[in-house]
């Protein structure tokens, strides 16, 4: 390894004029390359070349890009001397893609899977996670293993050792299960008290089971981020996914950045909620498209256009993070050469918008409940997204975003002492949450805000200030609705009587006709110097599985009872509002949600039908300076009344900003 610094030296002295790379905390855009390199790879770097490497960074200019070092197999892409390489491979493409790197002044980042590791334990049984009856994992090493010590940790130093910025750790939280090996049994014993190990969730104490998991994690993380910062300072670390929607927790390890990579399929609106997800974190974050629609089952691949990925890349862009997207390197570990346009017209549209975006921080609007404790109370594993205990929150999210309002996600940790700041606060059917935060909700309601509980068991979580007698049974309803609005669902309702005082809204109804009308579903009361509303059966749900018009104008008109919103858009309700702030500007985002980017059935498309002659009304308290449309630079026309700026949006394409100077 003396030789690479020795090569690395004159590399750097050679290229003094090269552009120093970016740390995370500074990027912006991003490209991931990855290939899971296999025992059977035995042409690896055969045909990477450095004019392939280096045409890709002078059309695309990335801030970074990520390559494969180390797959969920366990086989390095590179002759690795401290785990398992490959048989044979052709060069060194990790030395080569640092050396190209270098001289572009592009950060370098390894992919490089954690947790998962099918060699090493292949090799090192003992290092095996056990289930529940007693089987190794043949894939997944176990947190109290010899693992990270023996492998993980100096594997990852002699990558830092190539001059590497950093590593994107992959198979990390996802790929954590409850263990059932001796030392991880010995210590819950020791540290709980507990001597009988749950086994499922009905079993006692299962929760106590899953949560010591999660610190023994966090544990294993926080020694490999401290491990690798005390070997090199400047080395750059990230565990994919962790302290994000699949590990809603309080960022307490010195990670130096927050990623994720989203599915492949309806990218667009699984960006709006994994964007919203990192963003309060306070740490700097980006979040990864898959640029090419993927179908688990036959895992057929087809790229996508850059206009769908613009898409997706609004989503992320506006609530102030980076964006990267993932390409696979072939097989020999060379690069998708045909894609370079792709990535060059997606890298523009997101340069154009990175003045504008990147860094910005939102304005309070809507706040949506992630209850980190109502979420643990029902998973029966470590970390995991896949049981949809997440789609009611999502499913609210989607009404609320097509109704045009700005929403953030944010835990308890978030809200805890800020909730004056946020004009409404939703909370989507969580059976549980924080008794401390439920305390702080109720005096915020007392003191001004506006409340909006939904779902038929969190209801009963603010019976007394909702101004309501539920009933103790619920039932299945088959048609609900408002106004003249009607649509069917299989959604669990929980009658209510309104008391004195207590307004209704919307209907269940009995059959498929407005003359079928039983009672209400919905109700607002006054509570102290602030309203609560409640809706009564499981909407979130509903809305996830079935979504319907009648579901998104139910959930807006009855939000906008509660409280008008900064800012308000009229004419498409494919249009989703992020209101941001940055150096005294207000940046109102607004993206075309239009296209079937939502419909599984179609991998990638290659249109979003445009928006026209949208109304825009901003609320502020003095005529501003400048309106301008950005990226655009073009100056909008605005009239200014009773605090309200008014102006037209004439086309929307995929994503505009409007910047407003007080």
């Amino acid at each position: 390894m003396k030789r690479l610094y020795i090569f690395l030296f004159g590399l750097l002295s050679c290229t003094a004029l090269a552009q120093t790379p970016l740390r995370r905390s500074e990027s912006y855009f991003g490209l991931h390359f990855d290939f899971h390199a296999t025992l059977q790879d035995t042409l690896i770097g055969k045909t990477l070349t450095d004019k392939m490497i280096d045409s890709l960074l002078t059309k695309v200019k990335p801030d970074f890009i990520q390559v494969d070092c180390k797959g969920h197999s366990g086989v390095t892409s590179y002759p690795t001397k401290v785990g398992n390489p490959p048989k044979r491979v052709e060069k060194d493409i990790l030395k080569l893609f640092r050396e190209v790197t270098l001289r572009r002044g592009v950060a370098l980042y390894v992919h490089y899977s954690g947790v998962w590791d099918d060699e090493a334990v292949k090799h090192h049984p003992n290092w095996s996670q056990i289930d529940s009856e007693g089987k190794p994992d043949r894939q997944k090493a176990s947190l109290w293993s010899a693992y990270a010590d023996s492998l993980l940790i100096p594997q990852l130093k002699e990558i830092s050792d190539y001059g590497v910025n950093g590593v994107w750790v992959d198979g990390d939280c996802w790929a954590t299960n409850p263990d059932y090996c001796q030392a991880a049994i010995d210590e819950f014993r020791f540290i709980t008290g507990i001597q009988d190990i749950p086994r499922k969730k009905t079993d006692p104490n299962y929760d106590k089971w899953l949560e010591f998991h999660r610190d023994a994690f966090r544990r294993y993380v926080r020694k490999y981020t401290d491990a690798l910062h005390a070997y090199n300072p400047r080395f750059q670390v990230a565990s994919n996914w962790s302290f994000s929607a699949m590990m809603p927790e309080k960022v307490d390890i010195n990670v130096d950045f927050l990623s994720g990579d989203t599915e492949p399929l309806n990218g667009a609106n699984q960006s709006a909620f994994q964007a919203r997800s990192l963003a309060p974190q306070g740490k700097p974050w980006d979040l990864m498209s898959w640029s090419f629609g993927y179908g688990w089952e036959d895992q057929v691949k087809s790229p996508k256009n850059a206009i769908q990925l613009s898409q997706e890349a609004a989503q992320v862009i506006s609530m102030g993070g980076g964006f990267q997207a993932y390409w696979t390197q072939e097989r020999d570990g060379s690069l998708p050469t045909f894609s370079y346009q792709t990535m060059s017209d997606l890298a523009k549209f997101c340069r154009q918008r990175q003045a504008f975006t990147q860094n910005t921080k939102p304005i309070p609007q809507v706040a949506l409940l992630y209850s980190n404790v109502g979420y643990k109370s029902q998973l029966t594993t470590v970390y995991n997204t896949g049981d949809g205990k997440q789609q009611p929150m999502i499913g609210t999210l989607n009404a609320l975003l097509y109704s045009q309002l700005p929403v953030e996600i944010l835990q308890e940790h978030h809200l805890r002492g800020r909730t004056q700041a946020y004009p409404l606060i939703v909370i989507p059917e969580w059976k549980k949450i924080d008794e401390t935060l439920k305390d702080e909700l109720i005096e915020y309601v007392r003191q001004g805000g506006n409340l909006l509980v939904t779902g038929s068991e969190t209801v009963k979580l603010f019976e007394a200030q909702l101004g309501v007698r539920l009933s103790t049974s619920t039932q299945t309803i088959s048609n609900w609705g408002f106004g003249q609005l009607l649509t069917g669902t299989k959604a669990t309702f929980r009658p209510f009587e309104p008391l004195s005082g207590t307004q209704t809204f919307g209907q269940w109804f009995s059959g498929g006709d407005l003359h079928y009308g039983e009672g209400p579903v919905a109700s607002i009361a006054s509570f102290g110097k602030g309203k609560i509303a409640g809706i009564y059966f499981n909407f979130g749900e509903q809305h996830y599985k079935r979504e319907t018009y009648v579901g998104r104008d139910f959930l807006g008109t009855l939000a906008k009872q509660l409280f008008q919103p900064q800012v308000t858009v009229s004419g498409s309700k494919y249009v989703n509002v992020a209101l941001n702030q940055k150096q005294g500007t207000t940046f109102v985002n607004l993206i075309n949600m239009a296209g079937n980017h939502a419909n599984k059935a179609i991998h990638a498309s290659d249109e979003i039908p445009p928006l026209y002659n949208l109304k825009v009304t901003v609320k502020a308290l003095l005529r501003p300076k400048q309106v301008t449309l950005q990226p655009e630079n073009k100056p909008i026309p605005f009239a200014y009344k009773n605090g309200e700026i008014t102006f037209t949006i004439s086309k929307l394409d995929i994503h505009s900003i409007v910047a407003i100077k007080p």
